[in-house]
């Protein structure tokens, strides 16, 4: 392959499980990092801030600046922020990764009245009258944003249901599009390509959902990798209409897949 001009590096279930590193991944940005590879480490992840995901990595080995990460929460915000500053907002999320910034955060009765729902990570707060109040707002005029896309993600307990799917149920019963910041939409793609200052035909993606993370890239001109890790599953290669540009075992095979 050849040597790409910067590397996009998801985070859960390409360098670490349940925040465990996988197996040669440390040494694997290492490489990259002493082959002057740029890097920016792309995440979905909510249930952690933007600082303590890059603390979280650092203390497992990893050599990371707070500047090269960038998070869906942390882009949402901004999204917020410009688009409905001062808004009332109900947000569905299970952590403090996405931040309110200018929005105020509206509880109980309130939600049902909100001008925007943000779907975030989902966990055991996404319970059926939470739910049902976000669908409420949405059909008295709410504006609907998701965090990310992702519908599912991986411990090492197994299998989790994410954001992405509420999302989606929630679109498909009112009716309302979504605005979807984080993988797989586009806009946190080249908001990495854009801080290393390359165009997305110079960038590879390393992934471990085939659908969010490397076909999306794929369809930006960025080159996909995906690795048998994390949310991966041989059925995926089987069932999908469009094939990654790579596959790797883990992240631990890129520094020798680019020479390195």
């Amino acid at each position: 392959m050849e040597r790409p001009a910067g590397v996009l590096l998801d985070i859960d279930g390409v360098l670490v499980v349940s925040w465990d590193p996988v197996p040669g991944a440390v040494d694997a940005v290492a490489r990259l990092r002493s082959g002057g590879v740029p890097m920016r480490f792309v995440t979905n992840t909510t249930s952690r801030s933007a600082g303590e995901i890059a603390a979280s990595l650092r203390g497992v080995g990893f050599d990371l600046e707070d500047s090269e990460l960038l998070t869906a929460g942390d882009l949402t915000r901004a999204l917020l922020d410009r688009e409905f500053a001062g808004a009332d907002a109900m947000v569905l999320d299970e952590g403090p990764g996405v931040v309110p910034g200018s929005v105020t955060v509206v509880q109980g009765a309130r939600r049902e009245r909100a001008r925007v729902v943000v779907v975030g990570g989902a966990g055991e707060s996404f319970e059926w009258s939470a739910i049902n109040s976000a669908l409420r707002a949405l059909l008295a005029g709410a504006a609907l944003v998701g965090v990310h896309g992702a519908e599912m993600w991986r411990t090492d307990e197994g299998a989790c249901l994410d954001g992405g799917a509420y999302l989606r149920m929630l679109a498909s019963v009112s009716g309302v599009e979504p605005l979807i910041v984080g993988k797989p939409a586009p806009t946190m793609f080249e908001a990495a390509c854009a801080s290393i200052g390359i165009e997305p035909t110079r960038a590879a993606m390393v992934g471990d959902d085939l659908h969010s993370d490397v076909l999306a890239a794929q369809a930006l001109g960025i080159r996909g990798v995906l690795v048998r890790t994390g949310k991966f599953h041989p059925g995926v290669l089987e069932t999908a209409g469009d094939v990654p540009d790579q596959v790797i075992d883990s992240v631990a095979s890129l520094p020798a897949m680019l020479g390195l």
